[in-house]
Order: structure tokens, then sequence, then C-alpha cells
């Protein structure tokens, strides 16, 4: 067995406890306030110095020997949702549930923490352990950079992981290029001219021509965009009217564009905007249009996904390491890969035959706890070979992908 992996199980009960506390006690963004207690705490004992920063944030630093920095970053906020699971560490808070794993990417980073710790007088370099609020809601990878997450020592690289219960314990997942998609969120107001139902004549109908809206925002996926490229416009709701026999006087739609082509965000959502207030202007009414700018596209460096990749293969074997396709859900991890670069990856959670294959943002949503020996581990391992550049000479698995660590394109 992988020395590492040997390690990461010899803590494996203690940060499994750790997650079990997290997970009794959800908190939502900017609301983790006994969460980052309990990490500060955890890292001052580890004799790792911290800092709190974007409200609840925790920034712990690990100082080696070497001026090369790789932060790890964990998400820490939970969701609104009422948990179901029947399990002794089930959520006490009513209506708050962990239900997107983030109590396990804590317990992961705080384990990877303890071991790193221990092996402090060795590292070739320093790490940053990133501990940050509010992924699920307006994102708090922003305000992290802002108030200084990557200064001081400055961030060279980045890695992160997101337990996938499609994935099966033991199994790591990789994606090069573009992981997660860009989202843009927006408002649609159209206002027409309210009637009577026995007199449409002298109506401009907003919900007719809110209907055409949508059919014509459509075309910019069918017919305007390339159909190699992933774009998905969603109106997710419609407000209007308030009687059966009246002609309504303005109408309410919100929607969300997502997409994997970073360039072309302003262009599509202009786009969207134009066809909204021409296609009510040519019927008469008018139509106010409002963006809601969200997470720009993940896209993970080529290099640094060849490093996990060969740290992976020693914890898992080459044939639990696995390339899964990008997915157009968000994840402002994204940001951190903006300033350096770093790499998102997937941590298998699940168990087909425990029946732990539930979705998340499932209100039973769980993981197979095994999986969190792994991602310490991977995570450990991947930090050690990023600060010593990679390769290590003497070990034949790492010889064998050398060539690996310097080929960029997907493989």
């Amino acid at each position: 067995m992988n020395e590492i992996l040997k390690e990461a199980r010899l803590i494996q009960d203690e940060i499994i406890e750790i997650r079990r506390r997290i997970h009794r006690e959800p908190e939502l963004g900017f609301e983790e306030t006994k969460t980052s207690e309990l990490i500060k705490k955890y890292l001052e004992k580890l004799d790792i110095e911290t800092k709190v920063i974007a409200k609840t944030g925790i920034v712990g630093t690990l100082k080696g020997n070497g001026e090369k920095t790789i932060a790890i970053r964990a998400d820490i906020d939970a969701l609104p949702i009422q948990e179901e699971n029947d399990v002794p560490y089930s959520s006490l808070v009513p209506g708050k549930m962990h239900a997107c794993g983030h109590d396990v990417h804590t317990a992961i980073t705080l384990g990877a923490a303890k071991l790193l710790s221990q092996k402090k007088d060795k590292l070739m370099g320093n790490v940053k352990f990133i501990f940050q609020p509010a992924e699920e809601t307006t994102g708090g990878a922003k305000p992290m950079l802002e108030a200084g997450a990557f200064e001081n020592p400055k961030v060279d690289a980045i890695i992160g992981l997101h337990v996938d219960p499609d994935l099966q314990v033991g199994q790591i997942g990789y994606t090069y290029g573009k992981a997660y998609a860009s989202s843009d969120m927006f408002d649609i107001n159209v206002i027409g001219r309210s009637s009577h139902g026995a007199e449409p004549h002298k109506s401009v109908d907003p919900i007719v021509i809110s209907a055409n809206i949508i059919n014509m925002i459509q075309t910019v996926v069918s017919r305007e965009s390339n159909p190699l490229e992933p774009l998905v416009i969603t109106i997710g709701s419609i407000e209007g009217g308030y009687a059966r026999n009246i002609v309504a006087g303005k109408v309410h739609m919100s929607g969300i564009i997502r997409m994997l082509n970073e360039e072309n965000r302003d262009m599509i959502v202009a786009k969207v905007e134009n066809i909204a207030k021409k296609t009510a202007e040519l019927m008469g009414g008018k139509a106010e249009f409002r963006r809601i700018e969200g997470y720009p596209c993940l896209i993970n460096d080529s290099r640094m996904v060849n490093i996990l990749r060969l740290s992976a293969l020693g914890i898992v074997g080459e044939e639990n390491i696995k390339n899964v396709l990008p997915t157009l859900g968000v994840e402002d991890f994204a940001y951190y890969l903006k300033k350096v670069p770093g790499c998102f990856y997937k941590l298998g959670c699940g168990n087909k035959e425990l029946g732990i294959d539930k979705p998340i943002h499932n209100n039973m949503f769980d993981v197979d706890e095994n999986c969190i020996a792994y991602g310490i581990a991977v995570h450990v391992s991947t930090v050690l070979n990023f600060l010593k550049d990679g390769i290590s000479k003497g070990n034949r698995q790492k010889r064998i992908l050398k060539d690996l660590l310097n080929y960029s394109d997907t493989l």
C-alpha cells in the first residue's frame, strides 16, 4: 500500500469524526462561524499560522524549505435543504444540510494539513490551506482573493476536489481544460398594456410577447452558437397576470445562461438581451433586461492535471483514474484559476452496494466515508509532487510518466 495512503488511514477515524461534527451543525454562506472556529483551532494545534478573512474564511499557512507555494482549497458552507437521512450524524439544524459534500472537503483538507505538518522539515516549499465560505450562494472565492488569500506568501498553484457519487470510492476523476461552465443569470420585465379579455385589441399582451421571447431565445442555442460548444439557456420562472379574463400589464421572467466558451459570454448575453427588447418592441411592448454575472468557466491547467494524475497513480492505480466529461454546473474555484494554474478534480464517494448513490443537492445525499483517506492521500501526494516539480528520481512509475508532465493536450 502507498505510504501516504497508510498515513491517511491512520488518521481516518479522527478526520471522519470532524466531518460528522461539521455535518451535524451545517451553516449557510458567510454564517459559518462554528465551522470556521473548528478549523482555526485544529490548524493552530498543528502549529499552522492562521488568519480569518472574508468574514468566515480561514487561511492557514505551513512554511517549509523553499520559495514555491501551493494552496489547497476547501469550501465550508451548507445548503438550505432539510436532511432526510437516518444516520447518527444527521443534521441537527432544521432546513440546513451538507448536501454537497463541503463537510467532506473541509475534513479532507484538515487531514492533509495534519500529514503535511508532520513533513514540515522536508517540505520543499509552502502550503496554504484555504477554507472558503459561500461557494453555494454569492461566491466566497472572490472575497477571499480580495482579502489577500493568495498573498504573503504568494501562491503559485492551487488544487481542490469535489466528491462525486457517480464515481466509486477509490476512484479519481480528472478533466483537462474546461471542466465547469460559466453562468450568467438574467431578469426580463415585459411591459405591455392591460385590458379586459373581451377587448384584446385595446391591449398589448405581455404574456404573448413573453411566449415569443422564450421561443426566440432558444434560437441562440440552436442557430447562433457552435453546436460543438455546449450552451444552455433556461427560463426558470415566469410570472404575469392575476385573472383569467384580464390581459396582463406586465410579465417577469428569470433565467440563466450556462456555457463552456468563456470568450463568447458577453456576445451570447447581448444576443438574449437584444432578442427580448426587439421582440417586445415589434409587438408593441417594451422589455427591460438585467444581467447578473455569475461564475466564470473553470479551466484546469494541463500540467497541474498531469501532476494530479501522477500523484493519484500510486494511490488508487491507473485503472481507477477516470477521465470525466465537463459539466454545465458551476464552481467558484474558477476564480482561483484565473489567478494561478491549478487542478480541480473529482473524488469518488459512491458505494452502490451500500446504497450510497444519491446525487449532490439531494436531501438524502451521503458519502462512503472511506473516500476521506483517498482524498487526503491524493491531496498530500499532489502537493509534494508539485513542490519537487512532479518527478522523484528512482521511482519507476514517475519515470514512466515523465513525458506526461510535459504534455499539455487532452489525453
